[in-house]
């Protein structure tokens, strides 16, 4: 059973509902262990002193910020003390905004609230007032010594923390090289519509959609640790020079819809099974 990594309370007006904070996801990276490729001994890191080169207990670090070149303010715990925001344990609801008014590119992380006994009503009528009015809760929270900025939303019958970047993290588009907003020609512009047609589906479907090179590198290690050698990967086969971009355009729609007719062919077929066999 998942452990909770926080728990306080929303609070929004004068109503309080008491929560607990869950992981909502995970992540699928492979970890490693660097080793010595002679026997295998793991690596050790020492912490080396870059003025006398001499390795440093931890006892005889400090954190220091560097404000000109070579120039540091040292920093101790009671100072970080001073500044840490206070931990009041709870989501406090400063606004509400209708999501499509929010930049996606603020969203960072999301966890999932779970009420506790007592604050279940409260927290059912604040979900479903967020769902019908099309809006989410903008908050600020403290999660161990860290002030963020959050959205509560309605997911999938829960209410999800999401923690946002602030304003100064996004970096702009102004700073890289974008091209100008100028009128394109409208053949190329009806061949790019057509193929987002022919690729465009009604519903997104995540779990279709797999990890090939996680799963494919844990079966490599796997074999490995079996004793067993895995066949060479086949390459890819080399995509076809062209040029003018009608023409990419038609050949890429015209495989769209190659895959596309056989996408459906595959579905009709597994439907048909699922009836023959009901």
């Amino acid at each position: 059973m998942a452990h909770a990594i926080w728990s306080g309370s929303i609070n929004f007006g004068l109503v309080t509902i008491p929560v607990k904070l869950f992981t909502a996801v995970k992540t699928d990276e492979l970890s490693f262990n660097l080793l010595h490729a002679k026997d295998e001994g793991r690596i050790k890191y020492e912490r080396i002193c870059s003025v006398d080169g001499k390795s440093v207990p931890w006892d005889e670090i400090v954190k220091g910020y560097e404000y000109e070149k070579g120039q540091y303010v040292i920093l101790t715990d009671d100072d970080f003390k001073k500044v840490n925001p206070e931990a009041t344990q709870s989501v406090d609801i400063l606004e509400f905004v209708e999501l499509d008014k929010i930049n996606p590119m603020y969203f960072d992380k999301p966890y999932y609230l779970e009420p506790a006994k007592q604050g279940r009503h409260a927290y059912a009528l604040l979900r479903e007032t967020l769902e019908q009015t099309n809006r989410v809760a903008i908050a600020r929270v403290v999660i161990r010594t860290k002030e963020y900025i959050a959205a509560v939303k309605p997911i999938d019958g829960a209410l999800v923390l999401e923690l946002m970047h602030w304003a100064s993290e996004i970096v702009a588009t102004e700073t890289v090289d974008l091209p100008e907003r100028t009128k394109l020609p409208e053949k190329e512009m009806k061949m790019a519509r057509m193929l987002v047609d022919t690729m465009s589906v009604d519903e997104f479907e995540p779990e279709k959609f797999a990890n090939k090179y996680h799963d494919e590198l844990l079966t490599m290690i796997e074999a490995r640790a079996a004793g067993k050698e895995l066949p060479k990967p086949k390459k890819a086969p080399a995509r076809a020079k062209v040029v003018n971009l009608m023409d990419v355009l038609a050949q890429s729609l015209e495989e769209s819809k190659k895959r596309r007719a056989g996408a459906d062919g595959k579905a009709a077929t597994t439907k048909r099974r699922k009836k023959t066999a009901a």
